[in-house]
């Protein structure tokens, strides 16, 4: 274990949460690769799922952020399926995976 980090703590799994969470709103705003901003979506919903499971754990604890934490990984798969392929449909147009090239699709 690392020092000064207790499991039996809810601070411990908010800061986690919290640099997740910064992580991946870094990545959503500095990337101009569309994977990398599917990658830092991710991240932010996987940040998402520690406050859930960690405040059902803490709070009250029975199995809602469980639940809650479940229903997010199969957002999280869809969000990925359907991102990946319009990442795909732009690659197609443009030969690009740039964030900028479907600003063109408004056209």
């Amino acid at each position: 274990m690392a020092p000064g980090f207790s499991p039996n703590e809810l601070s411990s799994y908010l800061v986690i949460s919290a640099i997740l969470f910064s992580l991946g709103v870094f990545t959503v705003l500095t990337r101009r690769n569309a994977i990398s901003v599917l990658m830092g979506v991710e991240l932010i919903l996987n940040s998402a799922n520690i406050n859930y499971v960690a405040f059902s754990h803490f709070g009250s604890g029975n199995a809602d952020g469980q639940i809650y934490a479940i229903f997010v990984i199969m957002l999280a798969a869809a969000e990925a399926a359907v991102g990946l392929a319009i990442v795909l449909a732009i690659f197609q147009l443009f030969h690009t995976i740039e964030v900028e090239a479907a600003e063109t699709l408004k056209e």
